[in-house]
């Protein structure tokens, strides 16, 4: 099954095997460099992916998450990351890239971007104090995401994966943990906690049209009291779908990429099964798959569309060809 190929919507995949973004601090100064095209064309030329989803990207240097993160911030970039998707469209037969696009918000490093930290509300954060964004600066960060897809779109890319779980800035609005907002981007309601999305999503449609996949990958549950719900996950997807999203990326939110002491393959996937019976665009679940066998299974069981082989593919990039 993990060789079927995927064709719904605007998603069309040779294969349902997704490598996910994993960051791999290999860019030069925010720009591609030749080690970062060298380890995506090695995995390129695994003809079990379908989907490679290049490593997050920041949007505006305000929202740096790491020294070697890569950049989409400014026209510059667009001939490297070009440089980066022919690469990975020569090697593999039939590929697809897609880029995945962020703002770290309150998760930003003041001294690492010499910016204030921002985020949906005054917030303590691992490197500082964030200040809540007001409404314009809000309507100006999606202008920015809008922007970087479009440069994605210049670059060769074949679609964006719009980053909002691990705690970055889109999924610091949605989850209640963070968002202690009075206004209508505010917690009182999940159109309100996913108000900033659907204006990413509008302002992006509006400026690539609507024939280019726009991805959200949704940090579903924060797996704390008092956080985001994986009943809230369903929820959220039913309206990010209704607000023209393409395929639904399941992760964590909070808590990140992991769900502490669970470590059994496909570890979203009750909450990416939900999420797959709310809506009619393809879902994928990454976390804890090591084996195509284990891919297989989340499959058939009807967790997913797609299945994220992340650390496993990223230490091994003939991973499931022995």
């Amino acid at each position: 099954m993990i060789t079927e190929s995927l064709h719904i919507g605007l998603i069309d995949l040779k294969t349902r095997i997704v490598l996910p973004p994993m960051a791999t601090e290999k860019s030069e100064g925010g720009l591609v460099s030749d080690a970062l095209c060298e380890y995506y064309r090695e995995r390129a030329r695994n003809p079990l992916i379908g989907l490679i989803i290049t490593e997050h990207m920041y949007i505006a240097s305000q929202g740096k998450a790491s020294r070697g993160q890569l950049s989409i911030d400014d026209d510059g970039a667009i001939n490297g990351l070009k440089r980066l998707t022919d690469t990975i469209h020569d090697a593999g037969n039939g590929i697809k890239v897609f880029a995945q696009i962020n703002h770290a918000g309150g998760k930003a490093d003041p001294e690492l971007t010499g910016q204030e930290t921002v985020s949906s509300s005054a917030q303590h954060f691992k490197y500082s104090e964030s200040r809540e964004l007001s409404t314009d600066e809000i309507h100006r960060i999606a202008e920015l995401f809008a922007d970087a897809t479009l440069r994605a779109k210049k670059a060769g890319y074949d679609g964006v994966e719009i980053h909002s779980a691990h705690g970055y800035l889109l999924n610091q609005f949605y989850s209640p943990l963070i968002n202690r907002r009075r206004d209508e981007y505010g917690p009182d309601s999940m159109e309100n906690r996913l108000r900033f999305h659907k204006e990413v999503l509008f302002r992006t449609r509006k400026l690539v049209g609507d024939e280019f996949p726009i991805a959200v990958r949704l940090g579903g549950c924060d797996y704390q009291e008092g956080g985001s719900s994986e009943e809230d996950a369903a929820e959220a997807s039913r309206l990010l779908y209704g607000y023209g999203a393409d395929m639904i990326d399941i992760s964590g939110g909070m808590n990140g990429y992991i769900i502490e002491g669970h470590d059994y393959p496909g570890y979203f996937k009750d909450m990416s099964k939900n999420v797959k019976e709310a809506v009619r665009i393809p879902v994928m679940t990454t976390g804890g798959v090591t084996r195509p066998e284990e891919a297989e299974e989340l499959l058939s069981g009807g967790y997913a569309d797609l299945i994220g082989v992340g650390r496993a593919i990223y230490k091994d990039a003939a991973w499931g060809l022995d």
